[in-house]
């Protein structure tokens, strides 16, 4: 491992662990929380607060195929952890902290959530105007891509050593 791929470990890992925790931490709240309540308006219906399980993808596409997200969530794990700890700019290495920690919550709901192992549904509670019901991971997940699409836009420079 060179100098650069060490330095960069600390971050990548430093941040997808804070979103794992922060995820699961959000999670266990949301089910002590919102079991069995009706939606909880923040901004009125545009933002609530509503417990889902989804054993889908997102907009629970995909719900009988459990099993699938589960090995694709693993594949994304191991791809991310490995692409992010490369030499690369500490943005771009934050970017994919970001999903690693969103891929890693994910697959770990899918493999020790009920109703089994690898057929776990995923814990979603934050309803965007009824459009889709998501989570902290989700977040992540999308703000890392967001972040990487803008970072494609800029020059790339030789990371810092």
């Amino acid at each position: 491992m060179d100098t650069t791929t060490s330095r960069r470990v600390p971050l990548v890992m430093g941040i997808a662990v804070f979103v794992l925790l922060l995820d699961q931490a959000t999670k266990y709240w949301a089910e002590s929380a919102l079991t069995g309540r009706a939606p909880i308006p923040v901004l009125g219906e545009f933002l609530q607060l509503r417990l889902l399980y989804n054993p889908g993808a997102a907009f629970s596409i995909g719900a009988g195929s459990t099993w699938v997200f589960t090995i694709v969530a693993a594949v994304a794990v191991v791809l991310l952890a490995r692409y992010g700890l490369q030499p690369q700019t500490k943005l771009r290495a934050a970017a994919l902290a970001m999903m690693l920690g969103g891929a890693t919550t994910h697959l770990l709901d899918r493999l020790f959530r009920p109703p089994g192992f690898a057929r776990g549904h995923v814990v979603d509670f934050i309803d965007y105007n009824g459009w889709f019901v998501g989570n902290v991971a989700d977040i992540a997940l999308v703000c890392g891509a967001i972040l990487l699409v803008l970072l494609s836009f800029t020059p790339t420079k030789q990371p810092a050593s």
